[in-house]
């Protein structure tokens, strides 16, 4: 007599064991995963990585490039605290010209999107003009230019002289204005931020105004109480990441400057100021502490954008 064993209702087949290849076939998987990326993990451990670790090793060593790394513990963030006016002058030249330049390019951009976004003709052509000096703006051609442009003698003078206005000064050697000739530069490469700005003024929902409009709300309120809300998370990733590139600025304080950050430090970019400490001084162990120290900066502000971020950004999946 044969005794059949039937599942109970509801329940499925125990898998079967597994087979001696799918641990084989796994590990080729995982093995050919990290093939692909090998160029990555490379240049991360490489280039990214493995010069992190150094620069940090050097912030606390006294080292001039052509010698031995010497211990020096503290010393270099000590002094950088205590003892060198210069540092907190780059400090505040940076900070002044991310204060002043991110605000403007966040209004010169949305206003423009905003434009941009009433249904213009030819709006390819506009986002392509609007777009071109971001591509060009950082490059080393525009910098002289812009040195060109603001001298004593340059174009814009002789353009204000041309109608009666009698300015004989320089724009970039006079302590009052230089810095302001740079933040011209970066309000100027709006059109990256423009960009981003049209592209989510074109995904807020048309139904929204119209509700709007049939309650009687006007142009400013729907700009208000719709617009902005909604366009908030694009607002905040275009204000870290403007904020990010301010503290990395360098290559047009170095033109304009010629290197020296001048007049009187006015120009003096932090990323200027740590390029003179490791490649003009050859103290490198100091210019990996002014390293370490601007990575502390920059995070410092990310976390503090990031926690405003949590008051004033409003994501449409939020209850």
């Amino acid at each position: 007599m044969t005794i059949t064993m039937e599942r109970p209702p509801g329940r499925s087949a125990a898998p079967p064991p597994p087979g001696r290849r799918r641990p084989l076939r796994s590990r080729r998987d995982n093995l050919a995963g990290y093939l692909f990326l090998s160029p990555w993990l490379l240049g991360f451990f490489l280039i990214i990585g493995g010069p992190m670790v150094a620069s940090l090793y050097l912030s606390f060593t006294d080292y001039s490039v052509l010698g031995t790394p010497e211990w020096a513990g503290t010393d270099n963030y000590e002094r950088m605290l205590t003892d060198d006016p210069r540092f907190w002058a780059s400090l505040t030249v940076t900070l002044t010209y991310l204060l002043a330049s991110v605000p403007l390019v966040q209004v010169f951009a949305l206003f423009l999107a905003s434009l941009l976004n009433r249904g213009i003709g030819g709006l390819t052509f506009y986002r392509a003009v609007f777009y071109v000096p971001s591509l060009i703006g950082g490059s080393v051609a525009i910098a002289i230019l812009w040195r060109f442009l603001f001298e004593g003698d340059g174009l814009l003078n002789n353009a204000l002289g041309s109608v009666g206005v009698d300015t004989s000064h320089s724009w970039i050697g006079t302590p009052d204005t230089a810095l302001g000739t740079l933040v011209v530069l970066n309000v100027w490469q709006f059109g990256a931020a423009m960009i981003i700005y049209l592209a989510g003024l074109r995904q807020i929902p048309a139904e929204l105004y119209e509700s709007a409009s049939v309650d009687g709300a006007g142009r400013a309120r729907r700009y208000w109480s719709i617009t902005l809300p909604l366009l908030s998370p694009v607002i905040f990733f275009n204000v870290l990441m403007n904020t990010v590139g301010a503290f990395q600025a360098f290559n047009t304080a170095y033109i304009v400057s010629n290197g020296t950050g001048g007049p009187a430090d006015s120009t003096l970019f932090y990323t200027l100021y740590l390029y003179q400490r490791g490649f003009v001084d050859f103290e490198m162990g100091y210019a990996s502490a002014l390293g370490w120290a601007l990575l502390v900066l920059v995070a410092a502000a990310a976390a503090g954008l990031f926690a405003l971020s949590r008051r004033v950004v409003f994501y449409g999946d939020e209850r």
